[in-house]
Parts: C-alpha cells; sequence; structure tokens
C-alpha cells in the first residue's frame, strides 16, 4: 500500500509539458496516412505548387491516338489535367466501373467512363485533310500568335472554335444544373 501511495505522488511531481520526451508523441500523424507511389506524386517547385507542363493540345482539338489499346481512333478532348500531361478524349480509353448502390433499395450499376491517357499517345488531327500532324506555333499579322498543324498549314486556334468550346460547356452546366 505504501509502495502505490509513493508511485502515486511520483506520478504527479512529474510534469508533462509539450517540450518533455514523455509529453511527445512517438509516432507523426503522417505514418497513418498511406504512402503515393513514385508516379503518384506531384512535382512541386519549391513553394509547394505543383509543376504545371506545357502541352501540344488545348480542350476541343481533335486527336488521333498513336500509341496504345485505342490506336487509330480520333476524338475529341475534353479535359486537360496538366500536372501530369494527360488527357481525356472522348468516348476513348473506355474503363468500366463498378459503382455501390448509394441507397438501399437502389441497384448497383456497371458504367463506362473515359480514363486519362498521355499526351504523347495522341496528335493533332486535321479533319478537312484527314491527316495527323505536330503543332507549331505562329504570329499572324495582326500580332495574335496561334497554333497550326505543320502538315497542312490549318489554323487551329481560331475564335469560331472557342466559341463553340464555350457553348458546349454552358449547355452541359445547364444540363448538370437541371438534374
Amino acid at each position: 500500500m505504501a509502495a502505490m501511495a509513493a508511485l502515486q505522488s511520483s506520478f504527479t511531481s512529474l510534469n508533462l509539458s509539450s517540450n518533455s520526451f514523455l509529453g511527445q508523441r512517438f509516432f507523426s500523424p503522417s505514418i497513418y496516412l498511406p504512402a503515393l507511389k513514385r508516379w503518384e506524386r506531384k512535382d512541386c517547385k519549391p513553394n509547394s505548387l505543383p509543376v504545371l507542363h506545357k502541352m501540344h493540345v488545348k480542350v476541343g482539338d481533335t486527336v488521333k491516338v498513336i500509341a496504345g489499346n485505342d490506336k487509330g481512333k480520333i476524338g475529341e478532348v475534353v479535359r486537360v489535367i496538366k500536372h501530369n500531361s494527360r488527357i481525356v478524349v472522348k468516348d476513348i480509353n473506355l474503363k468500366t466501373k463498378h459503382v455501390k448502390s448509394k441507397e438501399e433499395g437502389e441497384q448497383g450499376q456497371i458504367i463506362r467512363i473515359e480514363a486519362p491517357l498521355h499526351s504523347s499517345n495522341v496528335m493533332l488531327y486535321s479533319k478537312k485533310e484527314d491527316v495527323v500532324s505536330r503543332v507549331g506555333h505562329k504570329t499572324l499579322e495582326n500580332g495574335k500568335r496561334v497554333r497550326y498543324l505543320i502538315k497542312t498549314g490549318e489554323i487551329i486556334d481560331s475564335a469560331e472554335n472557342w466559341k463553340k468550346v464555350v457553348k458546349e460547356k454552358e449547355k452541359s452546366t445547364e444540363v448538370a444544373a437541371a438534374s
């Protein structure tokens, strides 16, 4: 009994401040987070912002897949992911996703989604000439810098293309808001 009282008094006299060894945690909270694979990590600048790569394609461009399972298919760029140089092309690189039911009475689904593919696996495509080409940059007489196809000389960046892309985005936001 006396030994127990002595032990309790020694614990109460012990000061557990945040600076002392006994007051600190042995494991940092970052250990509990799942570690990212090397290829999943985003390269960062010294200010911890992700490095954004310049790419030869933009949203709305027509591209042809030159490598992979969907080689030879033609589609339109829907989304650009700059930090890892990947793009999503409409109806290309489709993957099946099994979705669980959210509510009790609802059934699960198997849906097809467009997975991103690397931008180096696509080339810009000319619908008029039916040919793929690398992209070049030139300055017009009015001082505007545009992209063009090297093989055909066709200008890609035109006001009509951008208007079309903006209209499609507005339609998709309206549909999403309505549902």
